[in-house]
Protein backbone atom coordinates (compact mmCIF):
# COMPACT_ATOMS: atom_id res chain seq x y z
CA UNK A 1 0.00 0.00 0.00
CA UNK A 2 1.29 3.32 -0.96
CA UNK A 3 0.58 6.73 0.57
CA UNK A 4 1.48 9.51 -2.01
CA UNK A 5 -0.38 11.97 -0.89
CA UNK A 6 0.30 11.77 2.73
CA UNK A 7 3.74 11.88 2.05
CA UNK A 8 5.07 14.39 -0.92
CA UNK A 9 3.06 17.49 0.05
CA UNK A 10 -0.64 17.34 -1.54
CA UNK A 11 -2.47 17.55 1.83
CA UNK A 12 -1.38 20.80 4.36
CA UNK A 13 1.41 19.98 6.92
CA UNK A 14 -1.17 20.89 9.51
CA UNK A 15 -4.22 18.61 8.81
CA UNK A 16 -4.03 14.84 9.56
CA UNK A 17 -2.90 13.29 6.10
CA UNK A 18 -4.36 9.58 4.93
CA UNK A 19 -1.00 7.60 6.97
CA UNK A 20 -1.72 9.39 10.26
CA UNK A 21 -5.52 8.34 9.82
CA UNK A 22 -4.46 4.66 8.76
CA UNK A 23 -1.65 4.52 11.69
CA UNK A 24 -4.08 5.73 14.08
CA UNK A 25 -6.71 3.19 13.69
CA UNK A 26 -4.23 0.25 12.88
CA UNK A 27 -2.80 0.56 16.28
CA UNK A 28 -5.47 2.24 18.43
CA UNK A 29 -7.65 -0.32 18.22
CA UNK A 30 -5.30 -3.26 20.01
CA UNK A 31 -4.06 -0.73 22.30
CA UNK A 32 -7.70 -0.06 23.36
CA UNK A 33 -8.10 -4.32 23.38
CA UNK A 34 -4.91 -4.54 25.44
CA UNK A 35 -5.70 -2.15 28.35
CA UNK A 36 -9.27 -3.19 28.33
CA UNK A 37 -8.50 -6.81 28.03
CA UNK A 38 -5.91 -6.18 31.26
CA UNK A 39 -8.89 -4.33 33.35
CA UNK A 40 -11.18 -7.22 32.28
CA UNK A 41 -8.63 -9.64 33.90
CA UNK A 42 -7.80 -7.75 36.84
CA UNK A 43 -11.46 -7.36 37.61
CA UNK A 44 -12.64 -11.08 37.59
CA UNK A 45 -9.30 -12.36 39.68
CA UNK A 46 -10.19 -9.42 41.95
CA UNK A 47 -13.88 -10.16 42.31
CA UNK A 48 -12.92 -13.82 42.99
CA UNK A 49 -10.51 -13.10 45.91
CA UNK A 50 -12.56 -10.50 47.55
CA UNK A 51 -16.13 -12.49 46.91
CA UNK A 52 -16.76 -14.06 50.19
CA UNK A 53 -15.54 -11.21 52.19
CA UNK A 54 -18.51 -8.99 50.15
CA UNK A 55 -20.71 -11.82 50.94
CA UNK A 56 -19.57 -12.04 54.42
CA UNK A 57 -20.03 -8.26 55.04
CA UNK A 58 -22.98 -7.82 53.44
CA UNK A 59 -22.20 -5.17 51.30
CA UNK A 60 -24.47 -3.25 48.68
CA UNK A 61 -23.62 -2.89 44.89
CA UNK A 62 -23.01 0.58 45.15
CA UNK A 63 -20.31 0.31 47.74
CA UNK A 64 -18.93 -2.73 45.59
CA UNK A 65 -18.61 -0.42 42.43
CA UNK A 66 -17.31 2.48 44.32
CA UNK A 67 -14.57 0.32 45.69
CA UNK A 68 -13.67 -1.20 42.15
CA UNK A 69 -14.28 2.59 40.62
CA UNK A 70 -11.30 3.50 43.04
CA UNK A 71 -9.07 1.19 41.68
CA UNK A 72 -9.52 1.87 37.91
CA UNK A 73 -6.93 4.52 38.02
CA UNK A 74 -3.83 2.60 39.69
CA UNK A 75 -4.56 -0.33 37.00
CA UNK A 76 -4.73 2.09 34.34
CA UNK A 77 -1.61 3.76 35.23
CA UNK A 78 0.00 -0.04 35.25
CA UNK A 79 -2.14 -1.27 32.39
CA UNK A 80 -1.45 1.54 29.58
CA UNK A 81 2.69 1.28 29.38
CA UNK A 82 2.43 -2.65 28.85
CA UNK A 83 -0.83 -1.91 26.59
CA UNK A 84 1.26 -0.04 24.42
CA UNK A 85 4.12 -2.10 24.65
CA UNK A 86 2.23 -5.01 22.86
CA UNK A 87 -0.35 -2.91 20.62
CA UNK A 88 3.27 -1.23 19.46
CA UNK A 89 4.85 -4.12 18.66
CA UNK A 90 1.49 -6.24 17.10
CA UNK A 91 0.92 -3.18 14.49
CA UNK A 92 4.67 -2.62 13.67
CA UNK A 93 5.12 -6.49 12.99
CA UNK A 94 2.13 -6.86 10.94
CA UNK A 95 2.68 -3.75 8.79
CA UNK A 96 6.16 -4.82 8.35
CA UNK A 97 4.97 -8.63 7.38
CA UNK A 98 2.88 -7.17 4.76
CA UNK A 99 5.68 -4.95 3.37
CA UNK A 100 3.99 -1.37 4.17
CA UNK A 101 6.59 -0.02 6.33
CA UNK A 102 8.88 -0.51 3.15
CA UNK A 103 5.79 0.64 0.70
CA UNK A 104 5.59 4.20 3.18
CA UNK A 105 9.43 4.75 3.20
CA UNK A 106 9.52 4.28 -0.98
CA UNK A 107 6.83 6.57 -1.29
CA UNK A 108 9.01 9.33 0.15
CA UNK A 109 8.04 8.74 4.08
CA UNK A 110 10.64 8.92 6.70
CA UNK A 111 10.92 6.87 9.75
CA UNK A 112 10.09 10.06 11.10
CA UNK A 113 7.17 10.87 9.41
CA UNK A 114 5.53 7.93 9.90
CA UNK A 115 5.84 7.74 13.41
CA UNK A 116 4.63 11.30 14.23
CA UNK A 117 0.94 10.06 15.59
CA UNK A 118 2.20 7.00 17.18
CA UNK A 119 4.71 9.92 19.12
CA UNK A 120 1.46 12.24 19.10
CA UNK A 121 -0.11 8.89 21.03
CA UNK A 122 2.58 8.57 23.58
CA UNK A 123 2.64 11.83 24.49
CA UNK A 124 -1.03 11.93 25.17
CA UNK A 125 -0.95 8.86 27.68
CA UNK A 126 1.50 10.53 29.66
CA UNK A 127 -0.58 13.36 29.80
CA UNK A 128 -3.30 10.87 31.08
CA UNK A 129 -1.17 8.89 33.32
CA UNK A 130 0.04 12.54 34.57
CA UNK A 131 -3.16 13.33 35.55
CA UNK A 132 -4.10 9.79 37.10
CA UNK A 133 -0.72 9.72 39.10
CA UNK A 134 -1.24 13.28 40.26
CA UNK A 135 -3.43 11.79 43.48
CA UNK A 136 -6.13 9.04 42.42
CA UNK A 137 -3.66 6.39 41.54
CA UNK A 138 -1.16 6.66 44.56
CA UNK A 139 -4.23 6.67 46.83
CA UNK A 140 -6.00 3.54 45.33
CA UNK A 141 -3.94 1.16 47.79
CA UNK A 142 -5.53 3.24 51.18
CA UNK A 143 -8.32 3.40 49.94
CA UNK A 144 -8.93 -0.01 48.93
CA UNK A 145 -7.86 -1.05 52.80
CA UNK A 146 -10.16 1.60 54.31
CA UNK A 147 -12.96 0.22 52.05
CA UNK A 148 -12.04 -3.48 52.81
CA UNK A 149 -12.37 -2.74 56.50
CA UNK A 150 -15.45 -0.76 56.15
CA UNK A 151 -17.32 -3.98 54.13
CA UNK A 152 -15.90 -6.37 57.08
CA UNK A 153 -16.63 -4.08 59.73
CA UNK A 154 -20.14 -2.54 58.59
CA UNK A 155 -18.84 1.00 60.14
CA UNK A 156 -17.69 3.85 58.04
CA UNK A 157 -13.74 3.98 58.33
CA UNK A 158 -12.25 7.91 58.95
CA UNK A 159 -8.67 8.47 57.31
CA UNK A 160 -7.83 11.55 59.56
CA UNK A 161 -8.73 9.37 62.40
CA UNK A 162 -6.06 7.57 64.86
CA UNK A 163 -6.48 5.41 67.81
CA UNK A 164 -4.16 5.14 70.64
CA UNK A 165 -1.21 6.78 68.93
CA UNK A 166 2.16 7.62 70.05
CA UNK A 167 4.45 10.56 68.53
CA UNK A 168 7.81 11.43 69.05
CA UNK A 169 9.45 15.01 68.18
CA UNK A 170 13.39 13.69 68.44
CA UNK A 171 14.02 17.43 67.43
CA UNK A 172 12.44 18.97 70.18
CA UNK A 173 12.69 16.01 72.24
CA UNK A 174 8.49 15.77 73.26
CA UNK A 175 6.49 12.84 73.19
CA UNK A 176 2.57 12.58 72.40
CA UNK A 177 0.23 9.83 73.41
CA UNK A 178 -3.46 10.10 72.43
CA UNK A 179 -6.36 7.88 72.77
CA UNK A 180 -7.80 9.06 69.61
CA UNK A 181 -6.89 11.82 67.43
CA UNK A 182 -8.97 13.46 64.25
CA UNK A 183 -6.68 15.37 62.07
CA UNK A 184 -9.05 17.19 60.11
CA UNK A 185 -10.74 18.50 63.19
CA UNK A 186 -7.87 19.38 64.60
CA UNK A 187 -8.70 17.84 68.10
CA UNK A 188 -7.51 14.62 70.36
CA UNK A 189 -8.86 12.98 73.53
CA UNK A 190 -6.98 11.90 76.65
CA UNK A 191 -3.63 13.59 75.66
CA UNK A 192 -0.50 12.90 77.46
CA UNK A 193 2.72 15.10 76.41
CA UNK A 194 5.92 14.90 77.91
CA UNK A 195 8.88 16.88 77.78
CA UNK A 196 12.45 15.67 77.83
CA UNK A 197 15.82 18.12 78.01
CA UNK A 198 19.04 17.09 75.99
CA UNK A 199 20.32 14.48 78.39
CA UNK A 200 16.93 12.33 77.80
CA UNK A 201 15.47 12.75 81.37
CA UNK A 202 11.75 13.64 81.77
CA UNK A 203 11.00 17.70 82.94
CA UNK A 204 7.52 18.48 82.39
CA UNK A 205 4.15 16.10 81.66
CA UNK A 206 1.32 17.29 80.22
CA UNK A 207 -2.25 16.06 80.51
CA UNK A 208 -6.01 16.88 79.61
CA UNK A 209 -8.89 14.85 78.52
CA UNK A 210 -9.09 16.73 75.59
CA UNK A 211 -6.59 18.33 73.03
CA UNK A 212 -7.84 20.81 70.96
CA UNK A 213 -5.33 23.09 68.39
CA UNK A 214 -5.78 26.32 67.21
CA UNK A 215 -4.07 26.60 63.31
CA UNK A 216 -4.96 30.52 63.59
CA UNK A 217 -2.01 31.19 66.77
CA UNK A 218 -0.54 27.68 66.53
CA UNK A 219 -2.06 27.40 70.33
CA UNK A 220 -2.94 23.90 71.59
CA UNK A 221 -5.79 24.02 74.11
CA UNK A 222 -5.64 21.39 77.13
CA UNK A 223 -9.52 20.72 78.59
CA UNK A 224 -9.15 18.85 82.18
CA UNK A 225 -5.66 19.51 81.95
CA UNK A 226 -2.57 18.75 84.74
CA UNK A 227 0.69 19.86 84.26
CA UNK A 228 3.30 18.44 86.20
CA UNK A 229 7.52 19.27 86.80
CA UNK A 230 10.25 16.60 87.77
CA UNK A 231 13.37 17.00 89.21
CA UNK A 232 16.59 15.55 86.98
CA UNK A 233 16.19 12.71 90.00
CA UNK A 234 12.90 12.18 89.02
CA UNK A 235 10.92 13.45 92.17
CA UNK A 236 8.15 15.68 92.20
CA UNK A 237 8.46 18.82 91.81
CA UNK A 238 4.75 20.42 91.13
CA UNK A 239 1.68 19.40 90.14
CA UNK A 240 -0.88 21.70 88.88
CA UNK A 241 -4.52 20.81 88.05
CA UNK A 242 -6.98 23.43 85.86
CA UNK A 243 -10.00 23.29 83.64
CA UNK A 244 -8.01 25.11 80.75
CA UNK A 245 -4.05 25.68 79.71
CA UNK A 246 -3.53 27.11 76.71
CA UNK A 247 0.37 26.39 75.61
CA UNK A 248 1.67 28.40 72.52
CA UNK A 249 5.18 27.65 70.59
CA UNK A 250 5.12 23.69 69.96
CA UNK A 251 5.95 22.93 66.44
CA UNK A 252 3.29 20.11 66.37
CA UNK A 253 0.35 20.34 64.49
CA UNK A 254 -2.29 17.62 64.23
CA UNK A 255 -1.44 16.77 60.72
CA UNK A 256 2.29 16.65 61.47
CA UNK A 257 2.02 14.37 64.34
CA UNK A 258 -0.56 12.13 62.45
CA UNK A 259 1.94 12.16 59.18
CA UNK A 260 3.75 9.84 61.04
CA UNK A 261 1.79 6.89 59.81
CA UNK A 262 1.54 8.17 56.42
CA UNK A 263 2.72 6.16 53.76
CA UNK A 264 4.50 7.25 51.23
CA UNK A 265 4.47 5.08 48.47
CA UNK A 266 -0.20 6.08 49.15
CA UNK A 267 -0.02 9.45 49.03
CA UNK A 268 -0.51 11.68 45.85
CA UNK A 269 1.61 14.67 45.06
CA UNK A 270 -0.77 17.51 47.24
CA UNK A 271 -0.24 15.47 50.27
CA UNK A 272 3.78 14.44 49.54
CA UNK A 273 4.48 18.30 48.97
CA UNK A 274 2.60 18.86 52.02
CA UNK A 275 4.14 15.94 54.48
CA UNK A 276 8.03 17.62 53.30
CA UNK A 277 6.96 21.51 53.69
CA UNK A 278 5.65 20.45 57.17
CA UNK A 279 8.04 18.14 58.42
CA UNK A 280 11.15 19.84 56.42
CA UNK A 281 13.69 19.63 59.81
CA UNK A 282 12.82 15.73 59.61
CA UNK A 283 16.28 13.88 58.98
CA UNK A 284 17.14 13.71 55.83
CA UNK A 285 16.77 9.90 55.64
CA UNK A 286 13.50 10.24 57.14
CA UNK A 287 12.40 12.30 54.58
CA UNK A 288 14.15 10.24 51.64
CA UNK A 289 11.27 8.17 50.91
CA UNK A 290 9.11 11.49 50.54
CA UNK A 291 11.27 13.23 48.23
CA UNK A 292 11.68 10.30 46.27
CA UNK A 293 8.18 9.61 45.81
CA UNK A 294 7.52 12.91 44.90
CA UNK A 295 9.72 12.84 41.89
CA UNK A 296 8.81 9.47 41.20
CA UNK A 297 5.06 10.81 40.45
CA UNK A 298 6.07 13.33 37.90
CA UNK A 299 8.52 10.82 36.22
CA UNK A 300 6.23 7.29 35.80
CA UNK A 301 4.03 8.87 33.27
CA UNK A 302 6.94 9.68 31.07
CA UNK A 303 7.46 5.36 30.80
CA UNK A 304 4.62 5.92 27.79
CA UNK A 305 7.00 7.62 25.59
CA UNK A 306 9.91 5.45 26.60
CA UNK A 307 7.80 2.80 25.23
CA UNK A 308 7.20 4.09 21.96
CA UNK A 309 10.97 4.87 21.56
CA UNK A 310 12.30 1.12 23.03
CA UNK A 311 9.22 -0.50 20.77
CA UNK A 312 9.09 1.43 18.34
CA UNK A 313 12.37 0.55 16.33
CA UNK A 314 12.60 -3.50 17.45
CA UNK A 315 9.24 -3.55 15.71
CA UNK A 316 10.58 -2.10 12.32
CA UNK A 317 11.58 -5.17 9.97
CA UNK A 318 13.11 -3.92 6.87
CA UNK A 319 16.09 -6.23 6.79
CA UNK A 320 16.86 -9.87 6.67
CA UNK A 321 16.35 -10.04 10.61
CA UNK A 322 13.57 -11.82 11.81
CA UNK A 323 10.63 -10.21 13.80
CA UNK A 324 10.76 -12.43 17.07
CA UNK A 325 14.39 -11.50 17.52
CA UNK A 326 12.78 -7.49 17.48
CA UNK A 327 9.93 -8.07 19.57
CA UNK A 328 12.17 -10.44 22.45
CA UNK A 329 14.73 -7.19 22.61
CA UNK A 330 12.07 -4.99 23.22
CA UNK A 331 10.34 -6.86 26.02
CA UNK A 332 13.23 -7.66 27.08
CA UNK A 333 13.99 -4.24 27.36
CA UNK A 334 11.09 -3.00 28.84
CA UNK A 335 11.22 -5.62 31.38
CA UNK A 336 15.18 -4.23 31.98
CA UNK A 337 12.91 -0.56 32.64
CA UNK A 338 10.91 -1.91 35.13
CA UNK A 339 13.63 -3.88 37.47
CA UNK A 340 15.82 -0.75 37.09
CA UNK A 341 13.17 1.50 38.46
CA UNK A 342 12.18 -0.88 41.14
CA UNK A 343 15.79 -0.94 41.97
CA UNK A 344 16.25 2.86 41.51
CA UNK A 345 13.36 3.62 44.02
CA UNK A 346 14.37 0.81 46.63
CA UNK A 347 17.70 3.10 46.90
CA UNK A 348 16.50 6.23 46.83
CA UNK A 349 13.92 5.40 49.54
CA UNK A 350 16.88 4.34 51.41
CA UNK A 351 18.90 7.42 50.86
CA UNK A 352 21.60 5.53 49.10
CA UNK A 353 20.98 8.35 45.79
CA UNK A 354 18.85 11.20 45.71
CA UNK A 355 15.90 11.28 45.17
CA UNK A 356 15.20 13.18 41.81
CA UNK A 357 18.04 10.25 40.33
CA UNK A 358 15.97 7.40 41.86
CA UNK A 359 12.82 8.63 40.17
CA UNK A 360 14.35 9.97 36.44
CA UNK A 361 17.51 7.71 36.00
CA UNK A 362 15.90 4.80 34.90
CA UNK A 363 13.57 6.86 32.08
CA UNK A 364 16.22 8.57 31.37
CA UNK A 365 18.69 5.99 30.94
CA UNK A 366 15.89 3.99 28.53
CA UNK A 367 14.91 7.01 26.69
CA UNK A 368 18.65 7.23 25.84
CA UNK A 369 18.51 3.65 24.55
CA UNK A 370 15.32 3.97 22.51
CA UNK A 371 16.60 7.12 20.91
CA UNK A 372 19.51 5.22 19.66
CA UNK A 373 18.12 2.25 18.55
CA UNK A 374 15.60 5.09 16.33
CA UNK A 375 18.49 6.78 14.88
CA UNK A 376 19.49 3.64 13.92
CA UNK A 377 16.40 2.51 12.52
CA UNK A 378 15.83 5.83 10.71
CA UNK A 379 19.14 5.68 9.02
CA UNK A 380 18.49 2.43 7.67
CA UNK A 381 20.97 0.11 9.35
CA UNK A 382 20.68 -2.81 11.04
CA UNK A 383 20.31 -2.66 14.78
CA UNK A 384 22.47 -4.77 17.17
CA UNK A 385 21.97 -8.44 17.87
CA UNK A 386 21.77 -9.38 21.62
CA UNK A 387 23.44 -12.69 21.87
CA UNK A 388 23.95 -14.44 25.46
CA UNK A 389 27.75 -15.58 25.04
CA UNK A 390 28.64 -18.75 23.90
CA UNK A 391 25.28 -18.76 21.29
Amino acid sequence: MFFPAACNGFLPETSMTILDRYLLKKFLVPFFYCVSGFISVWLVWDLSVNLPDFISGHATLGLIARFYLLQVPSVIVLSVPVGLLLALLYTLTQMSRRNEIISMLCAGCSLQRIFVPLFAVGLVMTGVLAVFNYQLAPQAGSVRDKLKEEIKTGHKQMDSLAADYLFRNREDKRLWFFSSLNRDQNIAFRAEIIQQNDEGTVTDQWYGQQALFIPETATWVLQGARHVKVDEAGNLVSSESMPRLEIKGWKETPWKISSALMNSEFLGLPELSSYLRFNAEFPKVRLAPFVTHWHYRWALPWVCLVVIFIAGPMGVVIGRRGIMGGVGAAIGLFAGLIFSSSLFIALGKGDRIPGWLAAWGPILIFLSIGLYLFWIRATGRELPKFRLPGF
